[in-house]
């Protein structure tokens, strides 16, 4: 059971990336996932969440309006689009998938994810 997450990179102020979080040993369409980020010196926090029915989508304030989850159940993936892209977005961004619905204003509560995956690192620089 694994959760892994990529395409991470360098990229500009303005720039856009595609994270992508894929799930071997478990089918990702019956989860709930949420990416998660933290930079260096700063506390983990929530950034963006899927539930099981794919009407339901939660983003932090600070994404909302340039960032996008969608999921792929065919290719069991989740994505984060991430588009205008700040310097504060650089981070490690983390993928994690909990086997029920995200209880509303709940959805960045890390302790209900069951499982994570490894990170891939996001920086934003000029």
């Amino acid at each position: 059971v694994q959760l892994q997450a990529s395409g991470g990179g360098l990229v500009q102020p303005g720039g856009s990336l595609r994270l992508s979080c894929a799930s071997s040993g478990f089918t990702l369409a019956y989860y709930s996932v949420a990416w998660f980020r933290q930079a260096p010196g700063k506390e983990r926090e929530g950034v963006s969440c899927i539930g099981l029915s794919d009407g339901n989508t939660y983003y932090a304030e600070s994404v909302e309006g340039r960032f996008t989850i969608s999921r792929d159940n065919a290719k069991n993936t989740v994505y984060l689009f991430m588009n205008s892209l700040k310097p504060e977005d650089t981070a490690g961004y983390y993928c994690a998938a909990a086997d029920r619905e995200p209880s509303g204003s709940s959805w960045n509560w890390s302790p209900q994810y069951d499982y994570w995956g490894q990170g891939t690192l996001v920086t934003v620089s000029s």
